[in-house]
């Protein structure tokens, strides 16, 4: 049998289920799961191997009108991710208006196998989820429609069955033991703001970035100093807390994850940083590892 391999590009609004979906299929947690816009901010790259295929995800932020360069940069990791498709996965779900009509002509336009996934579909009675697959087939009459749940992993079979037989004859495009193109470094850093993000309200979690300063391993443990950068000086006040509290919280409950992530036992140190209006600073988010130089354009 010839060997099959291809990139699938998850894309679709904020919160409709598209980091649970590609966790799901990988069978490990690489994406942030929050019920808050923007925990995915970067694309992420999951690899599901076989001794006959090799399925690359791409998890894409969350579409998005821009109001920062970050906002920018993550268009620009959406735009990137369908350029390189050999398949797209649409996730919607029931209820949700799709708006954005650059993104709908685009796929509209291409030539590639498209797939809509309503997820959510354990939210809904039969009725509904007829009437959402009615109407997407007549907005994308051209796509193929498959209702799941990424939660409850509802019909993942039917869809890994259905994207090996759409996928490219192709070698692997990475060695068969990776699960990713992200290193260690970057998923601690991904950890510790999935727990600002929970922990804090309102603009805070949205205006914190998280660098890895520095990463130590020795016999009994790893090392971890990171940096939250935040926007305002206001805003250190809030994720140190009254004498500290909020951000001892929040490294124990980072720590504790990133153990289960890592497999080993981890001193962790966090420090905040004022940097101000980091969401427009190109040579910022470069450092941050965002890419303004791609097309923005969708």
């Amino acid at each position: 049998m010839a060997h099959k391999a291809g990139y699938i590009t998850i894309l679709g609004y904020p919160n409709v289920g598209k980091s649970t979906l590609m966790n799901a299929l990988i069978g490990e947690k690489l994406s942030g799961i929050t019920p808050k816009a923007q925990t995915t901010r970067h694309r992420i790259i999951g690899i599901l191997n076989d001794e006959n295929y090799q399925i690359v995800f791409s998890d894409t932020p969350g579409i998005l009108t821009p109001k920062y360069k970050l906002h920018q940069a993550m268009v620009s990791a959406i735009s990137s991710s369908l350029s390189d498709a050999d398949i797209i996965l649409l996730v919607t779900e029931p209820g949700l208006k799709f708006t954005h009509d650059e993104i709908l002509q685009r796929i509209i336009n291409t030539n590639l196998p498209v797939i809509i996934l309503i997820n959510k579909i354990d939210t809904i009675d039969q009725i509904k989820l007829e009437r959402e697959v009615e109407n997407w087939a007549k907005l994308l009459p051209k796509a193929e429609i498959l209702p799941v749940s990424a939660l409850h992993k509802s019909n993942l079979d039917l869809l890994k069955t259905r994207l090996i037989k759409l996928l490219p004859q192709h070698p692997p495009f990475y060695d068969k033991d990776e699960l990713t193109d992200r290193n260690e470094r970057f998923f601690v850093s991904e950890i510790i703001r999935e727990k600002i993000l929970m922990n804090y309200s309102q603009e805070v979690p949205y205006s914190v970035e998280v660098a890895i300063d520095s990463f130590k391993e020795d016999e009994s443990l790893i090392r971890i100093r990171a940096i939250i950068f935040i926007a305002r000086e206001s805003q250190k006040a809030i994720i140190l807390g009254h004498q500290g509290k909020s951000i001892k919280k929040l490294g124990t409950e980072a720590r504790l994850s990133i153990e289960e992530f890592l497999g080993r036992h981890v001193f962790l140190e966090l420090h905040v940083k004022v940097s101000k209006d980091w969401r427009e600073d190109e040579l910022q988010l470069k450092r941050f590892g965002y890419n303004l130089s791609e097309d923005k354009e969708l």
